[in-house]
């Protein structure tokens, strides 16, 4: 059975397009906005120059922090959180469990569906606890992968990644349903022969 999402009627739109401190003045998270019925979703909102890097592009889509259903965190890295709080109305989800207000709901992320055009599944390498968000879109399916990749050109072999082995079978497991990859602090960039592994 693939992993890919079932539906294709979904939007994606990047907030923030992230860095790392080779790149840019400091670290900065790749923040997405997905958006598929009642679903506003906000992926990875974390370091960034300041809240107005996150809020005016979604601003300049039409849409207030207040109308955020939901966000994603891909793991629980600083530099893909802290500015979860931005969006104190959204259900937060992690790799276990939804979040909101005082409510704590456990729920696997692997295999949960949003809509059939957005799907989690669990891809632990750079860290034990990673989720990717499948994004089902007429142009084919965007994969917001977190810090499976920094940027297009990896790195190959992720400093701080606990289990090598493991890195490289998410990184398939994505590579064999997506046409577009998110990373976490880079430009999406499309699936190729040259993607990291």
């Amino acid at each position: 059975m693939s992993d890919a999402p079932r539906g294709r009627d979904a939007s994606h739109h990047i907030l923030n397009v992230g860095y790392t401190s080779s790149r840019g003045p400091g670290v900065a998270a790749t923040v997405s906005l997905v958006r598929d019925g009642e679903f506003v979703i906000v992926f990875d909102p974390g370091m960034v120059s300041g809240p107005e890097a996150i809020t005016k592009p979604l601003a300049d889509l039409g849409l207030r922090p207040s109308e955020v259903t939901d966000v994603v965190l891909s793991h629980h890295h600083p530099d893909n959180i802290v500015n979860a709080a931005l969006f104190p109305q959204a259900r937060v989800h992690d790799h276990k469990a939804v979040y909101r207000g005082h409510d704590w709901t456990d729920r696997e992320a692997e295999g949960y569906e949003f809509t059939p055009s957005l799907k989690l599944i669990f891809t632990p390498g750079h860290s034990r606890e990673d989720i990717t968000l499948l994004v089902g879109t007429p142009d084919g399916v965007v994969a917001l992968a977190g810090d499976l990749w920094w940027r297009a050109d990896g790195p190959a072999d992720d400093p701080v990644s606990p289990d090598r082995a493991q890195l490289r079978a998410s990184r398939e497991r994505v590579l064999a349903v997506a046409d577009v990859i998110v990373p976490g602090h880079g430009a999406p960039f499309p699936v190729s022969d040259t993607v990291p592994l």
